[in-house]
């Protein structure tokens, strides 16, 4: 059964999310109730707002099979770019604020993140391995331009010669060039860039505040042409609704310049299946019973199955024909080739600690 679409009846230009659903850690509720005086209403635009959090620590540990790090850093708490699937709008419940509108509207910047993460470094026992920026939110959202957290990690990382992956689907990575250049020529950086989508109508309401499918190819060609390892997630997959564009995407970012590709499958853990589908009934009336339809069919019935690997992927006949079709465009355009210098692991030869740099540039 299709939810009703957004509780103001319309959706909000430039806001993924049609309603804020319930807190489920907040100890009350509430609910509007009809009294009688009716006037057509008008949603109200919702300004960003952002509050402040002093860092008490940097990186955020993950012992899970499906993701290819251990240690990740979030400078943002939320984001601006408000994908309406984002699979982190759940954590914003943490917060006290909800996954919807809040999730997009009401953000958190990390303050002094570079700081301890250089504490972080420091102590005894550090193993170095790739730190992954950022598995929770989009380090080159909107915000990024003001607080430029992101740019003063890539800087100390640079510094004590740390390896470190990135996922965006923001453009603003580009005013990191330098940094870049210089960690690529040490094999220390690898890049990846969000691709879900070449229609650009779809991306305003799937997407509305991140970069446009043309400047996040720009990216990529850009990136590429500067010699900084760089390849595109085609995430999320979402069946009866993207899924047609599989080839597409990945030969527009072949042609680029990616060497390398990843893929999932439409996640849609507790609140975001309610928004999602709130989503679809605002937009796509017309086929979101088939869209659902479809995602229940590779995750067992539901809307969602969390187990470690099938959560990425999904299971069933459909997700299964998802996986033979990356395979065979990956080879006819030539990505995620073994033997190519893209696919070679970072350097972690060279980490030294930041309070250790006495000869580092001498």
């Amino acid at each position: 059964m299709v939810p009703t679409p957004n509780r103001d009846g319309v959706a909000r230009k430039g806001r993924g999310a049609t309603f804020d659903p319930h807190n489920r850690f907040a100890s009350t509720t509430s609910e509007p109730v009809d009294d009688g005086w009716w006037q057509e209403e008008v949603p109200a635009p919702r300004a960003t707002v952002v509050a402040e959090e002093h860092s008490r620590s940097a990186l955020a540990w993950n012992t899970s099979p499906d993701l290819p790090f251990d240690r990740s850093i979030n400078p943002y708490r939320g984001c601006e770019h408000g994908c309406i699937y984002c699979y982190a709008r759940p954590s914003h419940a943490y917060w006290d604020l909800s996954p919807g509108l809040d999730f997009e509207t009401r953000l958190i910047a990390r303050t002094g993140l570079a700081e301890r993460l250089r504490d972080e470094l420091c102590r005894p026992g550090y193993r170095c391995r790739p730190i992954n920026l950022s598995g929770n939110t989009d380090a080159y959202q909107p915000l990024e331009a003001r607080y430029a957290t992101t740019r003063a990690i890539l800087a100390l990382l640079l510094e004590c010669r740390h390896p470190v992956t990135l996922v965006t689907k923001g453009s603003l990575i580009l005013r990191d060039l330098d940094l870049l250049r210089d960690l690529a020529r040490r094999r220390l950086v690898r890049v990846m860039v969000s691709l879900t989508s070449l229609d650009t109508e779809l991306k305003r309401t799937l997407e509305p505040r991140a970069a446009s499918p043309a400047a996040r190819l720009k990216v990529i060609r850009t990136l590429a042409d500067n010699d900084i390892p760089v390849g595109t997630l085609v995430s999320p997959v979402i069946p009866g609704l993207t899924d047609h564009e599989l080839e597409r995407l990945l030969e527009a970012a072949s042609k680029a310049g990616a060497t390398t590709a990843g893929w999932m499958l439409l996640r849609l853990p507790r609140e975001v299946a309610p928004l999602f589908e709130a989503w679809l009934a605002t937009h796509y009336p017309d086929r979101a019973g088939k869209v659902m339809s479809l995602i229940r069919q590779c995750r067992g019935g539901a809307d969602y199955d969390p187990r470690f690997g099938k959560r990425m992927r999904g299971e069933g006949v459909f997700a299964e024909l998802l996986a033979q079709r990356f395979r065979q465009a990956c080879r006819r355009f030539g990505l995620n080739d073994p033997t190519a210098a893209a696919s070679r692991p970072l350097d972690t030869s060279a980490f030294r600690p930041p309070h250790d740099q006495g000869d580092l540039f001498y």
